[in-house]
């Protein structure tokens, strides 16, 4: 692509950007807040020890990790080395082994890095001073003394306590306001961490920003139906993790918070359980859209327990057939023994997609319980052809058109003209469950086709029936299979038993099965298949499988 004819994609990309956004980013790169590297100031009395959220080890002996299923030794040449990948060396820097199941018999392993961490990143330098990277980590060492853990002496322990001080005072000069969404979040919560840890009037202004800038935050990111607003399931467990951490927060230090901010977070909490209950397939894992990948969140059920265990009673989740997260753009279905859950919605806010893919009118299918058809998932954030491909049209369960995106996903967080959902209708009847949608993402191409998509599900049945209105060369949709099956003639298979029967109408569509990949985790690739229908020319096609319901 010329520069010239890199214009256009620019400015769909910026033109949807808050003002922040743009000279936000001038000033991130330029300005360097002054090091405040001053005596931390007193500690708060704490009340009872804190209790975790379950977490898998990622420290495997005093100088080996597992990040992203990608294990490496702490390198030779430092925190920062230019021979590991960059967001393998972030997980470094975040601590959160620290807070991880077991932890306590890792505890002399942990007392070293921390040391060796103030001794070998000096303020202001390297990776581990991004806001992202302190904001974790501050947020892990204030829970790992809150469990009733220290250093060996008291020089040690004062010289983390000094650390925590420092990191907090230049993060608050650092705010990611140019980043906004999850990361500004990080920022807050990092702030209100270390304003309830300390005393003093400089505890009490982070705290004061902290909560003013996350009660912003939680109105601007949290949406009516409880979801967050990048519609991704991933964040979004992130993000509600981060509301039962802050009411945990509340009751390790009583008088840090006011009583009405406590209370909004717990409401706030039941409402994004509710959004992530609808989100989850019956395996209570996350669906993929967007970026979402296990390993990274904690489960609903892992967020359940954390919850029971700091006394919120959780509702149980929905039993209707029927639920529709209006403002995030998804929709449950449930008949019989299926769950399928669809992406109807926008992809993301307007100015700031960077977590969205060109997923729209894509969805997902379990059966008893087990996945059948997925979308590919995410595996990797890097610069790269096989980002753009996950965050492409073809890596999930919807129609591609002129072989382009529905969105034009690019970079790895970028995204120019995008998909809008339109006449999303949905309905029971004596057939069942049914839902109809439409989107306008290929409206830019020469003929302005325009996609549309109608679901029918029923016990041990689901029909999809793809439409395309104006012209196009080729269209195709796609079937992803879940990596456990196989296709087999007419039939889906898993090792021994048929799981599902397939056939497509007109007879005459042509039809073939591609070999792809499946990334249910950051750094892991696992192979699949995938039916693939061609639309005739007439732009019409149904898709039906059929099971024991």
């Amino acid at each position: 692509m010329t520069s010239l004819s890199r214009l256009p994609r620019m400015w769909h990309t910026v033109r949807h950007l808050r003002p922040v956004q743009i000279y936000g980013r001038a000033w991130h790169r330029l300005h360097r807040p002054r090091v405040d590297a001053s005596q931390a100031p007193p500690t708060a009395a704490l009340r009872g020890r804190w209790i975790g959220c379950a977490r898998m080890p990622t420290m495997l002996a005093a100088r080996r990790f597992r990040f992203l299923n990608d294990e490496h030794e702490l390198p030779a040449d430092g925190w920062n080395s230019a021979a590991l990948p960059k967001l393998w060396l972030y997980n470094l820097h975040y601590f959160d082994d620290l807070n991880a199941d077991g932890a306590d018999s890792r505890l002399r392993w942990h007392r070293d890095l921390i040391g060796q961490w103030i001794a070998a990143n000096p303020p202001a330098a390297g990776n581990g001073w991004e806001p992202y990277c302190l904001s974790l980590r501050i947020v892990n060492w204030i829970k790992w003394r809150c469990a009733g853990h220290g250093l060996d002496d008291d020089t040690a322990e004062h010289a983390m306590l000094d650390s925590l001080a420092t990191q907090t005072r230049y993060l608050r000069g650092r705010l990611e306001r140019h980043l906004l969404g999850n990361h500004l979040w990080a920022n807050y919560k990092a702030l209100l961490f270390a304003g309830a840890c300390f005393e003093g009037e400089q505890a009490q202004q982070w705290r004061e920003l902290g909560l003013h800038g996350l009660r912003r935050e939680i109105g601007e990111q949290i949406l009516d139906d409880g979801g967050h607003f990048e519609r991704s399931p991933m964040y979004h467990a992130i993000l509600l993790e981060d509301l039962l951490d802050l009411i945990q927060l509340a009751e390790r230090f009583p008088n840090a918070f006011p009583m009405h901010e406590v209370a909004l977070w717990r409401e706030r909490a039941l409402g994004m359980f509710a959004w992530l209950a609808v989100m989850s397939h019956p395996d209570g894992r996350i669906a993929f859209f967007n970026d979402a990948a296990f390993g990274i969140a904690p489960t609903l059920a892992q967020l359940r327990a954390y919850a029971h265990a700091l006394g919120i009673q959780v509702p149980a989740a929905s039993g209707q057939p029927l639920q529709v997260l209006a403002d995030s753009g998804y929709v449950r279905m449930q008949a019989g023994n299926a769950v399928l859950i669809a992406d109807v919605g926008e992809i993301g806010p307007d100015y700031l997609p960077g977590h969205a893919h060109a997923d729209t009118l894509s969805f997902e299918l379990s059966i008893d319980g087990r996945r059948v058809l997925v979308n590919a998932g995410t595996s990797r954030y890097d610069i790269g052809a096989q980002r753009l491909w996950q965050r492409g049209t073809a890596a999930h369960n919807t129609v591609q058109i002129d072989g382009r995106d529905s969105s034009e996903v690019w970079s790895s967080f970028r995204v120019a003209r995008r998909a809008h959902p339109l006449a999303v209708v949905h309905g029971v009847d004596d057939d069942g469950l049914w839902l109809d949608a439409s989107h306008d993402g290929y409206r830019r191409l020469k003929g302005r086709p325009l996609h549309r998509r109608c679901w029918r599900l029923q016990a041990g049945c689901l029909r999809i029936e793809d439409a395309i209105d104006g012209g196009f060369e080729s269209a195709v949709a796609r079937f992803r299979i879940a990596p456990d099956l196989r296709v087999d003639g007419d039939r889906v298979r898993g090792k021994t038993e048929d799981v599902v029967r397939w056939q497509v109408e007109p007879p005459s569509a042509l039809t073939r099965i591609d070999v792809s990949t499946y990334h249910p985790e950051f750094g892991l690739s696992q192979a699949c298949e995938v039916i693939e229908v061609a639309l005739e020319p007439t732009g019409r096609s149904v898709a039906t499988f059929r099971w024991d319901g």
